[in-house]
């Protein structure tokens, strides 16, 4: 029966081939756009891990998405928490969505005391030396044929100098001036949040009820960046889930009209061999595994090729857009692979179980 089934999809290599990339496809498409997103929020949950901050205050009712909020608070409210009496070092930053060219969250810094948090390591060139100065980290100082301090680059549609270059891992990938990017957006003198680094990790209660009790700040929301960490998932991502389940849905769509087309044919050109088995013996559960077999052959292969596909496609989006991440994780290629098999298998359910009811004397008379 296996030389059987191996057999009948080397019959029709056409046919076959575009099931397997069907299936393909739909694996490719799954594991893509988990790939992009999840880059996107891991790579922006390691930056903002990585600034050295034990909390993070952000005005009322905020988005707890970087960038997407605006500047709304006074900076000069900044000088009432480094008065608190736990805070070793209180930061005020501006986060604007850049959307010009790519999507990119562009960070204003106070750079003596985002410094402070956690110093920055330089690979080369320093700190700002005047307003027209930018800061850009190694990832992006490699992309697009690689740049180098004193380089000129533009940040929304200004040129700006590079005036250091530092290891990644650490807020934006550009970084300005707060003063800088407050002429830029329209905010001088206001911050988006303020990162705030206590003098005792333990000591980060005591500094949200100390911020709460200050006259101005009551209403704030202030949360510690592991809180902030625990929010950034899927679930709790805008529209996450909702992209990500079309995308599945119309995937395996795609994957199950294939197969069905493609085993519907199948059995209608086999009809005379259908026959030919049944006569000889063959039970309804003997045709319902052949054609079963066939598609999951086809379903195997076609994992298989998407999951290389996807890494293919994972090389050419670090070539195009190196300053993106994408991730590929061992759960989701898994899962991936189950609903593109799991659809494949359905597809074929109809076409097994017409063959399995044929007639073998109608079979056999089958022109």
């Amino acid at each position: 029966m296996n030389k059987l089934v191996i057999a009948n999809l080397l019959h029709r290599p056409l046919r076959s081939i575009i099931s397997v990339l069907a299936v393909a496809i739909e694996v490719i498409m799954i594991l893509s756009i988990v790939g992009i997103f999840m880059g996107m929020l891991n790579d922006q949950k390691e930056r903002t891990n990585g600034i050295g901050a034990d909390l993070l205050l952000r005005p009322t009712n905020a988005s707890f998405m970087n960038g997407v909020g605006g500047a709304p608070m006074p900076a000069k409210n900044i000088e009432a928490i480094r008065k608190l009496p736990h805070v070793a070092v209180a930061s005020p930053v501006i986060q604007h969505l850049n959307t010009a060219g790519s999507i990119e969250v562009l960070w204003g810094i106070d750079y003596p005391s985002f410094n402070a948090l956690k110093p920055f390591v330089f690979v080369a060139g320093g700190p700002f030396q005047g307003p027209a100065e930018v800061i850009v980290d190694d990832v992006f100082a490699r992309a697009d044929g690689g740049h180098k301090v004193g380089d000129t680059i533009q940040v929304m549609n200004h040129p700006f100098r590079i005036s250091g270059i530092v290891e990644h891992g650490k807020g934006g990938r550009k970084l300005l001036s707060i003063e800088t990017m407050g002429e830029l957006t329209g905010d001088e003198g206001k911050a988006s949040l303020f990162l705030i680094k206590c003098d005792n990790p333990a000591n980060q209660q005591t500094v949200i009820q100390e911020i709460h009790a200050t006259p101005g700040l009551e209403n704030n929301e202030v949360e510690t960046i592991d809180d902030w960490l625990a929010q950034m998932t899927p679930e709790k991502l805008p529209g996450f889930n909702v992209a990500l389940n079309v995308v599945t849905g119309i995937a395996v769509i795609v994957g199950f009209l294939v197969i069905f087309q493609s085993m519907y044919t199948a059995v209608l050109e086999r009809t005379r061999e259908i026959g030919i088995l049944k006569s000889l013996g063959s039970s309804k559960l003997t045709i319902v595994s052949m054609v079963l077999r066939e598609t999951a052959l086809l379903a195997i292969a076609g994992v298989l090729l998407g999951v290389v596909g996807t890494y293919g496609v994972r090389t050419l989006l670090t070539l195009k857009f190196p300053t993106q991440h994408f991730e590929i994780t061992a759960h989701w290629v898994v899962q991936g692979a189950l609903i593109a098999f799991a659809g494949a298998l359905c597809g074929a359910l109809y076409p097994a179980w017409m063959a399995a009811r044929k007639d073998p004397i109608d079979a056999l008379a089958y022109e």
